[in-house]
């Protein structure tokens, strides 16, 4: 059985445009992680004209126990993607814009040269600032360096949970492997912004996201999301346990003392919440 939420959490009800905007998702045959993984955010990203899509299919070759995008055999790369993306980017007036992926073990690049084009096909024919999240691609630097080619603004890749969690927590992904990916990026490009993610409520100690944050700054890392996981479906891991905002305070407290430019830490924080903030990063 699914815990009850805490009273601290509200979501504002969509604006009647949403559906037009979700529709519009559907008919392109575009995936949208706000879709696909329940983001209880969606409705205020749109309204920020910001918005995340999701490349390279809707089905994943891993199978993490907290995610709720599918897995299995995923479908071949669609070449006209970052078109479409175009096209919706346009006509919403967005300005920044989250890309991000499944991951797919399948393909020998691990669709980095596909992230490449959609980030070069928006910066042929939109204004918006491109923001990724990518998958680990095993930490190779010929893979990294071609998606950092691209000229997209920040680059994330989330460690999802603590050291300790990780093997139980996230399919064929380790907790090093994601510290290496963004050292990479940090190596060859110093001034790239980086970001990665942490949930909690799968079990950690607060002790443990502490030492988790102390790890993302030892590589580097600018920007930190921390959030609340919520079961998506019977078939996920269970929530642990609620983390009061009061907790979620004294993270945020403790990433900005050892050096992180910006930090979301709130119960319905997630990977892209209010992503185009790192726009304020980028001159100073």
């Amino acid at each position: 059985m699914r815990k009850r939420l805490p009273d601290w959490f509200k979501v504002k009800l969509p604006n009647k445009s949403f559906a037009e905007v979700e529709q519009d998702i559907k008919s392109l045959a575009l995936n949208t992680i706000c879709l696909e993984a329940k983001c209880p955010n969606r409705f205020d990203c749109w309204e920020r004209h910001s918005a995340t899509f999701m490349i390279l299919g809707a089905v994943c070759t891993r199978n993490c126990r907290f995610c709720n995008v599918r897995t299995g055999t995923p479908d071949p790369i669609d070449v006209a993607e970052g078109e479409r993306i175009a096209r919706i980017v346009n006509k919403y007036e967005l300005e920044y814009v989250v890309i991000t992926s499944v991951t797919r073990d399948d393909l020998p690049d691990e669709g980095a040269a596909h992230f490449a084009d959609v980030v070069s096909t928006l910066h042929n024919s939109t204004r918006a600032h491109i923001e990724l999240l990518i998958p680990d691609f095993h930490a190779r630097r010929d893979l990294l360096k071609m998606v950092m080619d691209a000229g997209p603004t920040v680059i994330g890749h989330n460690i999802e949970t603590v050291r300790r969690l990780s093997p139980s927590i996230r399919s064929k992904a380790e907790y090093y492997t994601s510290l290496q990916t963004l050292a990479q990026i940090k190596n060859m490009d110093k001034n790239m912004l980086t970001k990665s993610g942490i949930m909690v409520g799968l079990g950690e100690t607060d002790n443990e996201v502490l030492d988790a944050l102390a790890d993302l700054r030892a590589v580097n890392v600018d920007i930190v999301t921390i959030g609340q996981y919520l079961q998506p479906s019977d078939k996920n891991i269970e929530v642990d346990r609620f983390v009061s905002p009061q907790i979620f305070k004294k993270y945020e407290d403790y990433a900005y003392s050892v050096g992180f430019r910006k930090v979301f830490s709130g119960p319905l924080v997630r990977s892209s919440f209010h992503a185009d903030e790192a726009m304020s990063l980028i001159s100073s």
